[in-house]
């Protein structure tokens, strides 16, 4: 591969890219032929997805053409084995992917792509039991089918976890779901949706979860509300399944693999490829402030922007924290491929098998940096490209938009930072997910506060309450 990174907008024409070259970028992380994809992706980028990005942001446009520029060459199959057609790429790959999407071409592409990885992969963990499943694999690249996942919920929000608006329940041999998302990605545009749901049998313990696949007629979504600052393409509306009827074969593992897919499968693969896009956003800002500032002349002083001190210094530690990020994120991608033999679904043939979920923590880390990292360096390569940057035309302000997505995601950064505080300090306990551990300290804090009145009525109330408990578990028996 040549060392000089090219742009080609168009297909007879070929120049060197305006941003930063390949030696800014780890490519030795990378095999030889990722490198090869890499590049056919950045001709593809410059070609099709860039202009398609600028239409979906102006015009609320899902991006569905990129999506079919994409399956010509072989992504929407990236991590599915080559024996079922795919491309049998790994984590770092799927890191590589994204980032250049949204580096090269448009962040909502790449955040629409992350989901659809993420339904894929989930597919994948439980492919080996369901034949159904190993179908629609086969057909993504062929028939263009987008996937996403649908976890969260209009009363819990970023704690998607706790599916609170959710339902499943037998029904014959097959499944009556009700779902009802606040957020997700491609909502109304996906051809196919990996939802978490209570399972069936649900007896109030919301770590009990399962996952179901529907398909795109069997959902409600409502695309005319989507309106957002930034990411305005990836059209992440509300999503309703109203008491569908599905086959016994589309459930995605058995009852309650809800927690395990979560841990083993969701987490990891959104964490990493959506710390990939926020690195790609970061990188892109970077490119186009130093095309900005490099060009950009003052002729009263016969210098260049790029030639002041302080410019320099915006975009130096820009390039230094982003690439830490990056570094990081690939790591934990080659971890994951070091712990899966290279992302071999095989080992999932063993239903227990869960080796990405020990370092679950980590993957909260990188996407913590990353999207803190995003927002801070979008934020000084427009100051870097002082007031021509504030203008539309140049690209920066739309990158600035949809980096700020990344910390409001959920888990949000809020919510990621606790959990590791929390889990460093006070151990996994102490997270408590669905509210099953009771904090004696807390009890004993508040009760010492009361007088031997109040003490004596809270004691007969959680009395009548315990009474109650036993009565309507006696009457279940």
């Amino acid at each position: 591969m040549s060392q000089e990174k090219m742009w080609k907008e168009m297909a007879e024409d070929a120049k060197p890219f305006w941003g930063l070259g390949y030696d800014f970028d780890p490519q030795w992380v990378l095999t030889d032929s990722q490198k090869q994809l890499q590049t056919r992706l950045i001709e593809a980028c410059a070609e099709t997805l860039r202009p398609n990005a600028v239409k979906s942001d102006t015009g609320l446009i899902y991006p569905r053409l990129n999506f079919e520029k994409l399956a010509e060459l072989g992504l929407l199959s990236l991590l599915v084995p080559k024996e079922m057609g795919g491309l049998g790429e790994n984590h770092v790959c799927a890191a590589m992917v994204v980032e250049t999407i949204a580096r090269y071409g448009c962040p909502s592409t790449a955040m629409c792509y992350t989901m659809h990885l993420g339904a894929v992969a989930s597919l994948l963990f439980r492919a080996a039991y369901n034949p159904t499943f190993v179908t629609l694999l086969e057909r993504l690249d062929r028939d263009v089918l987008i996937g996403t996942l649908s976890y969260s919920d209009p009363e819990t929000g970023s704690h998607f976890w706790y599916p609170v608006s959710s339902r499943a329940e037998r029904d014959g041999e097959g499944w009556k779901i009700s779902k009802k998302a606040s957020w997700t990605t491609s909502a109304g545009f996906a051809d196919f949706y990996v939802v978490q749901t209570t399972s069936p049998d649900f007896k109030g313990n919301y770590s009990d979860l399962s996952c179901f696949l529907v398909l795109k007629e069997e959902v409600q979504a409502e695309p005319h509300k989507w309106d957002a600052m930034g990411l305005r393409g990836n059209q992440s509306g509300t999503l309703e399944v109203d008491a569908v009827i599905l086959p016994a074969s589309r459930i995605v593992g058995p009852i309650g693999d809800g927690v395990i897919s979560n841990d083993e499968i969701v987490d990891p693969f959104f964490l990493l490829c959506s710390s990939s896009c926020w690195n790609g956003i970061a990188m892109g800002a970077i490119d186009i402030a130093k095309m900005q500032t490099t060009r950009k002349k003052h002729v009263d002083v016969g210098m260049r922007v790029a030639d002041y001190p302080t410019i320099q210094d915006y975009v130096g530690e820009a390039i230094m924290t982003t690439n830490a990020c990056r570094i990081y994120s690939f790591s934990m991608g080659r971890l994951m491929d070091d712990l899966t033999n290279n992302c071999d679904w095989s080992l999932h043939d063993d239903i227990v098998a869960t080796p990405r979920a020990a370092y679950l923590h980590w993957y909260w880390q990188i996407k913590f940096m990353a999207a803190k990292n995003v927002a801070e360096v979008c934020d000084k390569m427009l100051h870097a490209c002082g007031g021509t940057g504030y203008k539309k035309d140049l690209g920066i302000e739309r990158y600035l938009r949809d980096g700020k997505a990344g910390w409001v995601m959920g888990p949000t950064n809020e919510v990621l930072r606790q959990f590791v505080g929390k889990l460093a300090l006070l151990g996994i306990d102490s997270l408590d997910y669905w509210n099953q551990h009771v904090n004696d300290r807390v009890v004993h804090n508040e009760t010492k506060k009361m007088d031997t009145g109040q003490k004596r009525a809270l004691a007969e109330k959680l009395m009548a309450e315990a009474c109650a408990e036993e009565a309507t578990y006696s009457a279940a028996v």
